[in-house]
């Protein structure tokens, strides 16, 4: 957090460009209860300069509170005060960063990466104004209202659906291709960066003129008339729940306040209507984010007419292109195994991990070994040296040098995180027979597996082989955008490297990620090797990489993709050295891949 007197901001009102987002933040300043913002953009495309710049013009006094991406929830909602429990046995509260942030804004930098049970914190806390703590013989209350900001990258994976929902409003930040407009960002900056204080001095005027009109704005009242036209509106374009309709309504006031008007107009609801839709509007994560403004307009113009089923995308969304590939609303279903029963997103098992949300504690085994990585439950520890120190004892010489935390006050925290899996699928490109429909299938079955990921914390990967090396193509991610990107243009043909794809797909197999993910090598191969190191036997040299997938103990499957009269049995023998399971399907397709490859993972 910066107070007043740190080092001046990069002014609000001297970003080049991005109304939308000035305009996103200027009405969640105006009324708070919108919801929040979430900016959603790449690297270097001012996100954290606007959400900075936004804090002065709620007050001298108002602060900037930035939440770090490992922020326990002891820091985040505010703990057990452990100097008063120590020193005179008192549980007192210790607030944390939601206090920290109450009249200001709170930024949370790459959002999407921090575990899901702080942003439900931070979303409950922004739409309520206030932060409940009942945890750790705790129980306190604060007021906490704050313009929520939330950023992220999306190539780096979405925010589960249940969570963007929740922002009011979102934005994509994209940098402007005008160049006159690049050149003037870039001289603003340098400028800035060569002297903070001038630069702001020089922009004093227009920043105090925002302030005061932040200051003045109050959201107005919304016409039942306006309220009925904004419900039909979001009915129309297929906006699921009623937090569309309040949002935009909010928003339409907001603005109407924002510019001295005593009543919010349909030109109004035109403007803010795609911030509130635009990350509502997805059916899976394979459509297109955002709704047309056009499409806003037709709806506002139909929107006395009875509503019709406006959420059919038609021919504009991006589909597996396989016979059997799965349909809107299979994509959108829970994955099941065998017996039938839902593997719903959310639904996995829980582990216990040094992060995650804190369940419980345990005292230290005295005889077992302390790490770094052990995590003393702090609270618990406390009242257990709070509450020795404060029992009856016998006076007797030395208590005076009794220690404030002695071994024996010492818990552990138990956290629980919930697992997911990396499915690296490893593919055989090469020109052998089927083989570009092993492509198509596999680039179906990633994009398919990945809407999965969109609602849990899966990643998927995906490594091909032909001609004489492997390629990683996907690196594990659970961007879908990423994916669209990555899978567009794939080459096959040449011979068949199986030993390099084996390599290739384990080395991505075994590569450090968090250790809730559960990794999961998927070979999709006829088993044939025609290419390998120099002086060996390619097939020899397959079966060896193989043999090193099972002495490392990686899950493995081998899905045949031997087809045609006459067969070999090779992919049978590679399962076998790398103590894989071996499954066939009776025709490769996306469809087929995507569904044995679901029946496997736990």
């Amino acid at each position: 957090m910066r107070g007043p007197s740190a080092l001046p901001r990069f002014p609000f009102s001297a970003v080049v460009g991005h109304d939308d987002v000035k305009l996103a933040l200027v009405l969640n300043a105006v009324d708070p209860a919108i919801g929040g913002v979430l900016l959603r953009g790449q690297k270097g495309s001012a996100k954290s300069t606007l959400a900075r710049g936004l804090a002065p013009l709620l007050g001298d006094e108002a602060p900037f509170v930035e939440l770090p991406v490992g922020a326990t929830e002891d820091r985040v909602a505010g703990t057990l005060d452990l100097t008063a429990a120590l020193t005179g046995g008192e549980r007192r509260f210790l607030p944390g960063l939601l206090a920290a942030a109450d009249g200001g804004v709170l930024y949370v930098d790459e959002v999407n990466l921090l575990p899901d049970h702080l942003v439900d914190l931070l979303l409950d806390v922004a739409a309520s104004g206030v932060n409940r703590v009942e945890r750790e013989s705790v129980s306190h209350e604060h007021p906490s209202r704050f313009v929520l900001v939330g950023s992220m990258n999306p190539e780096e994976g979405d925010l589960r659906p249940q969570l963007l929902d929740r922002f009011g409003l979102a934005v994509d930040v994209l940098s402007s291709t005008d160049p006159t407009d690049r050149a003037e960002a870039v001289e603003r900056r340098m400028a800035f960066d060569a002297d903070p204080a001038g630069f702001a001095a020089r922009w004093a005027g227009a920043e105090g003129d925002l302030g005061r009109r932040v200051a003045r704005a109050r959201p107005v009242a919304v016409p039942s008339a306006l309220v009925r036209r904004v419900s039909s509106m979001c009915a129309s374009v297929g906006a699921e729940g009623l937090r569309a309709d309040l949002v935009i309504c909010r928003a339409a006031a907001a603005l109407a306040g924002w510019d001295g008007r005593a009543t919010p107009t349909v030109d109004d609801v035109r403007r803010v209507a795609p911030l509130a839709l635009a990350h509502r509007r997805r059916r899976s994560p394979l459509d297109d984010a955002g709704i047309d403004r056009d499409e806003i307009d037709a709806a506002l113009g139909r929107s006395d007419e009875p509503a019709d089923d406006a959420g059919d995308d038609g021919d504009a969304q991006e589909r597996v292109a396989e016979p059997d590939a799965p349909t809107a609303v299979d994509r959108l279903a829970p994955a099941r195994d065998r017996s039938g029963r839902s593997d719903a997103a959310g639904r996995r098992s829980l582990v216990e991990s040094s992060r995650g949300r804190l369940v419980a504690d345990r005292p230290v085994d005295p005889g077992g070994p302390m790490t770094a990585s052990a995590g003393i439950a702090v609270g618990a520890t406390v009242r257990a040296a709070a509450a020795r120190r404060a029992g009856p004892r016998d006076a007797e010489p030395g208590d005076g040098d009794e220690p404030l935390v002695a071994p024996g006050d010492l818990r552990l925290a138990v956290r629980e995180q919930r697992t997911g899996n990396l499915v690296v699928l490893c593919v055989d490109a090469s020109g052998s027979m089927g083989g570009a429909r092993r492509m198509e299938a596999a680039k179906g079955a990633v994009r398919s597996l990945l809407l999965d990921a969109y609602q849990r914390r899966d990643r998927v990967a995906l490594v091909t082989f032909r001609d004489r090396d492997a390629e990683v193509v996907l690196r594990p991610t659970g961007s879908v955008e990423v994916a669209r990107a990555r899978l567009r243009d794939l080459p096959t043909g040449g011979r068949t490297p199986l030993a390099a794809g084996i390599e290739a797909g384990l080395a991505v197999a075994t590569a450090p990620t968090p250790a809730t993910l559960r990794p999961l090598l998927v070979l999709v191969s006829d088993g044939r090797a025609t290419a390998g190191p120099p002086d060996r036997d390619p097939m020899e040299a397959a079966l060896e990489a193989a043999a090193g997938v099972g002495r490392r103990g990686v899950g493995a499957v081998v899905v045949d993709a031997e087809d045609g009269p006459a067969r070999l049995g090779l992919a049978r023998r590679l399962a076998e050295a790398m103590r894989a399971r071996y499954v066939t399907v009776p025709e490769l397709s996306a469809g087929a891949l995507d569904r044995t490859i679901r029946d496997l993972v736990p």
